[in-house]
């Protein structure tokens, strides 16, 4: 049977045979053994000459240019009315990325030149191999905290995981592992991004507190914290308090609209547009007022009231490979090896589970800001994977830090009314703007100051508000969620998430393990009583057992003929079938009649592979026939 013979055309079952698997002379209860099978293309005899042309072939098809290159669908579609929302969008994320690349490098125990060189060159390739406008690539706190957990505050070790980790981005497209990220599931990515706001707030306590604190972990530092919390440092700390008040109160004045929504003056347009622009660039204005308070106490010779970042290198930095080793670092004056050399894969030992929970992190949260702003539209996950991946290794040539799309400025992109990925432009031009001319008047900024716009940023990370509705849906999911939550604030992060994720891989083969099976007592319409059994899921090797001391136990209890309705089952394997085939055993050995009721053919084939006396039956009145021919004998 054929989708041309019931006269309906699906177009989703284009270039695919659609066929039925039913014996013939029965009748047919069920749509759902539809099963939709792939032609297969022919083999061509000519070898690889013949695949290697047909791959070359495909690689250069309009089509898939497109995809890999998506500037060549929106450039040639681009209008002047275009360019405006670009410039405004690209120089919004530009007030955002800079102090922020400050900050972030911060985080990662790195210089802060390092969070700058993240900013510019993969925001430039993004325009040509970027699928959305929305995504503005650049380092995170995700990111960063991460690459000091994983590369512990040596550039070279960072810029060595930049490298890497864009690399396992690439392979993951080409090979289409975008879907790895389906392990992690929305409890767990909470739980994950809750404890990494958690760590990052108190990661910053050093410099809003003016103390020290040491340690990886958030246990870790909060000791740190309350051990060395008399040195408390009242300046910074009262400074970081105003700092935060203010962004948290700008952050709030961008939302503020004046008048109606619909039939605004032009005063009140006026307005809105300019509490936009204040609150949007709040990180920007926060910076460059701490900046100039910062040398207002130096030139008055009050520089050391409150700690400043102090001095940034200026300029571009030199283009060149990521270290493949580190030498020894000796102190010059006592000889002292201070730090070991490392090899190449010394260092990738170091770096370790790192190479694989990063894509997977950063893949999160990219496909988090081009899902929330597609209005509908499909997304692609390995485009992202690879335009990530490129980004990352073009970065890790200028020494740069970690990067991926970050939720916040792509939420600024889409506010700025962003129209292409040409934005990215623009923020690199200004990123590099700052680094050639504006890095000495960084070195004013009090390290209060970008404490606090990394706070003020955390605060939001926390999503304590899918606890209810998760309570109210499923309450287990919530083991996970908690599992990963506290496991991220015990352990470091790279581990953190993967007990998560154990967690849920534990969930669901317990699931696969424990079918649920529907036992139901029901009679022919000759008054013949008949046990139906019907699992709820294919029958594979976690599963069997307990499937066979249930189906045994209820045929034993109650001595009817027993009915396995297969209509759920779509697949076994060989311990299936051996269990199935003992089952059968047994059965014929108590006399007791045994059916397997819309078995489909190719699962058939697997248990008739130990076992020819299996009965299976399509159709009610023959199973009814069987069941009253087998009560009379």
């Amino acid at each position: 049977m054929s989708a041309k013979d019931t006269g309906h055309v699906n177009g989703a079952f284009n270039g695919a045979e659609v066929s039925l698997d039913i014996p013939t002379n029965t009748l047919y209860h069920t749509s759902r053994d539809c099963i939709v099978q792939q032609e297969e293309e022919p083999i061509s005899s000519g070898g690889w000459a013949d695949s290697c042309r047909s791959t070359c072939a495909n690689i250069f098809r309009k089509k898939t240019l497109q995809k890999r290159f998506p500037i060549l669908v929106w450039l040639p579609q681009y209008k002047k009315d275009y360019i405006f929302g670009d410039i405004v969008a690209g120089i919004s994320v530009a007030l955002t990325v800079i102090p922020q690349a400050l900050a972030y490098a911060g985080i990662a125990g790195l210089d802060l030149q390092y969070g700058l060189y993240a900013c510019f060159l993969g925001c430039f390739i993004y325009i040509f191999i970027g699928s959305s406008k929305d995504v503005p690539i650049g380092p995170t706190a995700i990111s960063a905290l991460l690459s000091f957990q994983i590369a512990g505050g040596s550039w070279q070790m960072a810029t060595l995981l930049t490298f890497l980790t864009g690399l396992i981005e690439i392979l993951m497209g080409i090979f289409r592992l975008g879907f790895l990220i389906d392990f992690v599931s929305g409890p767990v990515g909470a739980g994950f991004t809750s404890a990494v706001s958690l760590i990052i707030f108190s990661s910053q306590m050093k410099d809003l507190l003016g103390i020290r604190t040491s340690g990886n972990t958030f246990l870790q530092v909060w000791i740190s914290i309350i051990n060395d919390i008399h040195n408390i440092s009242w300046p910074d700390f009262v400074l970081g308090l105003i700092c935060i008040v203010m962004l948290l109160s700008l952050r709030a004045l961008a939302s503020c609209s004046l008048g109606p929504k619909q039939g605004k003056s032009t005063c009140q347009r006026l307005l809105t547009g300019i509490f936009w622009t204040v609150g949007t660039a709040r990180n920007a204005l926060l910076v460059c007022g701490a900046a100039g308070l910062g040398y207002w106490l130096s030139i008055s010779g009050n520089e050391e009231l409150v700690r400043t970042v102090g001095f940034v290198p200026k300029g571009m930095p030199e283009f060149q490979p990521p270290p493949f080793h580190m030498d020894a670092v000796v102190n010059e004056t006592s000889g002292l090896v201070l730090a070991d050399a490392q090899s190449f894969w010394d260092m990738v030992s170091t770096l370790g589970s790192g190479l694989i929970v990063v894509p997977m992190i950063a893949l999160l949260e990219t496909m988090a800001v081009v899902q929330a702003f597609a209005d509908g539209k499909p997304t692609d996950a390995t485009q992202e994977l690879i335009a990530s991946g490129i980004c990352n290794v073009a970065n890790s040539f200028v020494q740069g830090l970690r990067s991926n799309g970050g939720v916040a400025r792509g939420a600024i992109l889409n506010a700025s009314g962003v129209r292409t990925q040409l934005s990215n432009l623009y923020t690199s031009v200004i990123v590099i703007i700052a680094l050639l001319y504006l890095t000495p008047c960084f070195y004013y900024i009090p390290k209060a100051a970008l404490a606090a716009i990394i706070i003020a940023a955390v605060v939001f990370m926390v999503q304590y508000r899918v606890i209810k509705p998760m309570w109210h849906s499923k309450k287990t999911d919530l083991i996970p969620g908690l599992g990963a939550f506290f496991a991220c604030l015990v352990l470091p992060l790279q581990l953190g998430i993967l007990v998560g994720i154990g967690i849920n891989v534990v969930f669901i083969l317990y699931q696969a393990a424990r079918p649920k099976l529907r036992i139901e007592t029901l009679s022919t319409p000759q008054g013949e009583r008949y046990l139906m059994l019907t699992p709820d899921r294919c029958l594979i090797f976690p599963s069997m057992e307990f499937v066979r001391k249930v189906i045994n136990k209820q045929g034993v209890k109650s001595t009817l003929p027993v009915v396995i309705d297969c209509t759920h089952i779509y697949g076994a394997d060989f311990t299936a079938a051996k269990v199935i085939s003992t089952m059968v055993t047994d059965f014929a050995q108590r006399q007791q009649p045994l059916f397997f009721y819309n078995l489909q053919s190719r699962v058939a084939q697997v248990f008739e592979g130990l076992n020819k006396d299996l009965v299976a039956i399509y159709d009610i009145s023959t199973l009814h026939a069987k069941l009253a021919e087998k009560t009379h004998t």
